[in-house]
């Protein structure tokens, strides 16, 4: 990955979050690094989010939770080809209801991404602009008044069958988060 865009994204993200004002009213920002997995891709993103503040399903100290997660980044592979990447996804988070000082959760989504180009490397095309993103992913929040959360992520995106080839890509990431609240 470009050091120099991994920099620039960092600072932007730093530079959002010292602004409570800033993307029309969402909860928070965003930072995601990964690694692509059977292949030998990089990925960066950054982004903000909008928490639902709905509870579902809760029990004693859990509740399934989730945000709007809106992103922007770009994906590295061999041969030097840069993807643009522009997401949407829904997010549903198993959480506590109660943060304690550290709080794990476990989350899942389906999201929606919008590609170009669609020629990763010499070997792996995507064939759609419109790719499906889905994740698994395990983390914690911490911090004073758990502004922090740092997760760990599987992603995979594919055309899901739209057009032929449909090689998809798999990312590991380390994300993290600043919540303004």
């Amino acid at each position: 990955m470009n050091k120099s865009i991994a920099a620039a994204s960092l600072f932007i993200l730093c530079s959002v979050c010292a602004n409570p004002c800033y993307a029309y009213g969402s909860d928070g920002a965003d930072f995601e690094l990964g690694s692509g997995l059977g292949n030998h891709g990089e990925m960066w993103r950054v982004g903000v989010f909008w928490d639902w503040k709905k509870k579902w399903l809760a029990t004693r100290n859990w509740h399934l939770g989730g945000y709007w997660d809106a992103q922007f980044g770009q994906w590295s592979g061999s041969g030097k080809r840069t993807i643009n990447d522009l997401g949407l996804t829904p997010v549903f988070r198993f959480q506590q209801s109660s943060p304690s000082k550290i709080s794990p959760y476990v989350e899942g989504a389906i999201g929606l991404h919008l590609i170009s180009p669609t020629r990763f490397d010499d070997n792996r095309q995507l064939s759609s602009a419109v790719q499906f993103g889905d994740h698994i992913g395990v983390g914690a929040r911490f911090g004073e008044h758990w502004k922090y959360d740092l997760s760990l992520r599987f992603q995979h995106l594919s055309n899901g069958g739209i057009k032929e080839p449909n090689d998809g890509i798999n990312f590991l990431q380390i994300r993290l988060q600043h919540h303004l609240d």
